[in-house]
């Protein structure tokens, strides 16, 4: 894979005179039309080789576009802030919105490469970060970022030549460490290590570009030229961008599904649900205190029918809780900065630290309910989105995350009583809207979606629970006693998270 860059390419000062005005012109004007358009954001990923001209391409990208509209962000040990939410965390924030390019100093490829190198990662602890990136690559792509990935090469004898010129020189000195000789001496593992990372993770949607880094004139034109031509075809391609990625919804042939078949007159005597409400939320209060001794964050994610209870539920639930450790976070339409990111960007950031609580009050699901109901997303987007979701899940469940997700369900009937009573309490009146209304007309639809999402999402490791919230008190109880019984299942496990490792 590396052959090609240990040629000696180069490129004389006169050619390099001749075509670095010319493609410093073509740089801004289409930087130009993406910013206008605000289409789709650019991610450019710098690795390679100590020495090898990682920093200096990122000057010359600056130096030749407006950096008004670059950002480069540098990542190297994760801070403890960090270290305490998923590997990915601290990535996802740091994405450009649409119309801005994001340069990567350091990406999600650094870490599991030197921890290879290390002997800290196996083989098929290696393979198994690969997958999950190019899952997460895939998803950018589909979101419609244009994903450039770029490695400066070196063998190890230009790697040698390289640092010693960097170390001789006043200017550049300053570059070269204690660190880069060591690294030297790593090098066939280096090599090793990158090729397989490149080979697993050279996709159709987001190829490695592999860059000779002896001669300065010919990586900049190199890059330069890449980065101009990707965004040029990019710009001029007016074909839409989503394809569906998932198989087709089966048909229905009969009226029996996961709604149907609960059974929505199960009801609980008022005396006993005081009894039962007192009982869980202790215990819910004792099992949230062993949080951060066992390395462990809980994220609930509530999802229902309009008026099924579900803000009562969530009171019942943060009663328990210390405010200070348990945030809620409600979700309604997606503000013009959410707008400018994938999808899955906004609950990202609300992630819980090690030993928090995070409670969504509406959740991720938006899009293959809401936004699959009402048109505001394409059908690619929505069906896609269950993979996407499940590997998000997937993700913090892995990292010590506890996410237990519950759909409140009730009937026409009752909906429409809770509806009138709704109109008629001045406190409440405000829980009411037209949109509700016309949300009931859609109810098939939304059944349906409701149906597909239980179906396509609820896994082994995070299971949706379907909650019978025709009686206030049978839900509230339903909810408390089932995060307790999941709470006390992971923890009485004895087994703590080391948060850190992989990082």
């Amino acid at each position: 894979m590396f052959e090609s860059a240990e040629l000696g390419h180069t490129i004389d000062k006169a050619t390099f005179r001749e075509q670095e005005p010319v493609l410093r012109s073509a740089l801004l004007d289409a930087q130009f039309d993406l910013r206008e358009s605000a289409k789709f954001p650019v991610i450019i990923l710098i690795s390679g080789v100590d020495g090898a001209g990682k920093s200096e391409t990122i000057n010359v990208l600056y130096e030749w576009m407006d950096p008004r509209y670059l950002s480069t962000l540098a990542f190297s040990l994760p801070t403890d802030e960090e270290r305490e939410r998923p590997y990915m965390w601290r990535y996802w924030r740091a994405l450009p919105a649409k119309g801005r390019m994001g340069i990567f100093a350091g990406s999600w490829y650094s870490i599991p490469i030197a921890e290879r190198i290390e002997g800290a990662l196996s083989k098929g602890d290696l393979d198994q970060r690969m997958d999950q990136i190019n899952r997460f690559e895939a998803m950018l792509v589909n979101e419609g970022a244009l994903v450039l990935k770029f490695w400066f090469h070196l063998s190890k004898e230009g790697q040698r030549q390289r640092l010693k010129a960097l170390e001789k020189d006043p200017r550049t000195a300053w570059r070269v460490t204690k660190e880069s000789w060591a690294r030297l001496k790593t090098h066939g593992k280096l090599q090793e290590a990158a090729g397989h990372v490149l080979r697993m993770t050279n996709t159709p949607w987001a190829p490695w570009i592999v860059v000779e880094g002896t001669d300065d004139r010919y990586r900049s034109l190199t890059v330069g030229k890449v980065i101009l031509d990707a965004l040029q075809k990019r710009l001029a391609d007016q074909r839409d961008q989503n394809y569906p990625v998932a198989p087709p919804l089966p048909p229905k042939i009969d009226s029996l599904d996961v709604l149907t078949s609960l059974d929505l007159s199960q009801r609980l005597d008022k005396k006993v649900y005081e009894t039962q409400l007192a009982k869980w939320q202790g215990k819910l209060a004792e099992l949230v205190r062993n949080l951060g001794p066992h390395k462990r964050s809980l994220i609930l994610a509530f999802e229902g029918s309009d008026a099924a209870g579900k803000g009562g539920s969530i009171r019942r639930v943060t009663a328990a809780i210390d405010a200070r450790q348990c945030q809620i976070i409600p979700i309604a339409a997606p503000t013009e900065e959410e707008r400018a990111q994938p999808y899955l960007w906004r609950f990202w950031r609300h992630i819980p630290r090690v030993g928090r609580v995070a409670i969504f009050d509406r959740s991720w699901y938006g899009r293959v309910l809401v936004e699959r109901v009402e048109g505001y997303c394409s059908e690619a987007d929505w069906l896609r989105a269950y993979a996407e979701i499940n590997d998000f899940e997937h993700e913090l469940h892995e990292d010590g995350a506890i996410i237990i997700k519950f759909w409140l369900q009730i009937s026409d009937a009752e909906q429409l009583k809770r509806f009138k009573e709704r109109e008629k309490i001045d406190f409440k009146r405000f829980k009411i809207t037209d949109e509700d209304w016309r949300n009931r007309e859609k109810s098939a639809l939304y059944h349906a979606a409701v149906c597909d999402m239980v179906d396509r999402t609820s896994t082994s490791t995070v299971p949706w629970t379907l909650v019978e919230a025709n009686d206030k008190c049978f839900a509230r109880v339903k909810i408390l006693r089932t995060i307790c019984e999941r709470l006390e299942s992971v923890l009485n496990t004895g087994k703590s998270l080391e948060k850190g490792k992989g990082k």
